[in-house]
């Protein structure tokens, strides 16, 4: 396991505790999201930039380590894809990736007041929040907890040093905290009061 500074003392950190910090992240997005379609109109700008961080953090950088790493550690430990959390949790992945292009197929509408776009496009937005919220408590309060319980120090130690090279290297050097702060970024957003009306 890796180490990290909290003050005056050292702490080990499991793979476990990266994702779940990264969820703290995401649901800021997600809370975000929600003040949005508390409003009676599309934001595209940003939802432009939603997109780029769900699409670029949210699923490239901490779903892909979770399908990349997490996942196939725990089905060597001998948890089941097929009809197991791993499944379930795939499937839920890909079907955030299909709300996220329904809502980019229909933002340039929506922002025209195309109708039939503005409803698409804020129904995917609710479906997304929705599914991203109980996905992140399926992984938070069982798989994590299973993970931690299977899997010992080498295999922790193994997937943070996967996660910090999928992070660094390959082009990715400033990634994660460009997105980091693109997040602090949205979670700030203002968004303009439009009445139903308008």
């Amino acid at each position: 396991m890796s180490t990290c500074n909290c003050g005056t003392k050292t702490c080990k950190r499991t793979a476990s505790e990266v994702l779940k910090e990264e969820h703290r992240v995401i649901e800021r997005v997600l809370d975000a999201m929600g003040r949005m379609l508390a409003h009676a109109w599309v934001d595209e700008q940003f939802l432009i930039k939603a997109l780029d961080f769900l699409r670029n953090f949210a699923d490239g950088c901490h779903h892909a380590k979770e399908e990349g790493e997490l996942f196939p550690i725990l089905e060597s430990a001998g948890v089941p894809r097929q009809g197991g959390p791993i499944g379930c949790l795939t499937s839920e992945h890909e079907e955030g990736r299909r709300l996220l292009a329904t809502i980019e197929a229909n933002l340039d509408g929506a922002e025209r007041h195309v109708p039939g776009a503005v409803v698409a496009v804020r129904r995917a937005v609710a479906e997304y929040i929705a599914l991203l919220r109980q996905h992140i408590e399926k992984e938070d309060s069982v798989l994590f907890v299973m993970a931690d319980h299977l899997l010992g120090a080498h295999e922790q130690d193994l997937m943070l040093k996967a996660f910090d090279r999928a992070e660094h290297e390959n082009g990715n050097v400033g990634k994660h905290e460009r997105y980091l702060a693109l997040a602090e970024e949205l979670a700030n957003w203002e968004f303009d009061l439009v009445s139903e009306s308008t």
